[in-house]
């Protein structure tokens, strides 16, 4: 190949299949470029020749593939979602600060003042009740 090594040539793909991983998030071109080096290793280090080579980095990616793929998709179906923002308010209590109903009032909700109005139209939440926030609307909390 022009007097540069095989193995030379498999460490560039494994840059130019990093490229991508960086550029778009896709962890196969990480497993591919793992592949590579694996190959360059399969030539440098214990003189393999070319069938041997692609052998090792077609082996190598698909067993990381394989693998790995599996074990990600498990491990980000167990681990809940955390709230952040608004949507950790929701769901939470608040204490009514001003009547609420309807039309408005206000709350003390995780140790800030929230302009708050009822679920219900028909329900009114009275100074010193505890009520539970059901959503966030813009900045108003809606309460039951």
């Amino acid at each position: 190949m022009g007097g540069v090594e095989p193995w030379v040539w498999w460490l560039i793909a494994a840059v130019g299949l990093g490229i991508p991983l960086v550029m778009t998030a896709m962890p196969e071109f990480g497993m591919f470029s793992v592949g590579a080096v694996a190959a360059a290793v399969t030539q440098a280090f214990f003189g393999g020749g070319v069938v041997a080579q692609v052998l090792v980095f077609t082996v190598v990616s698909v067993a990381l593939i394989a693998v790995v793929r599996p074990l990600a998709a498990r491990s980000r179906a167990q681990n809940p979602r955390l709230a952040s923002g608004v949507e950790a308010l929701t769901g939470r209590q608040a204490l009514v600060l001003e009547r609420v109903d309807s039309q408005g009032g206000r709350i003390k909700l995780a140790g800030e003042v929230w302009s708050a109005r009822s679920f219900d139209a028909d329900q009114v939440y009275e100074k010193g009740r505890q009520v539970d926030v059901v959503e966030i609307d813009g900045a108003t909390a809606v309460v039951i």
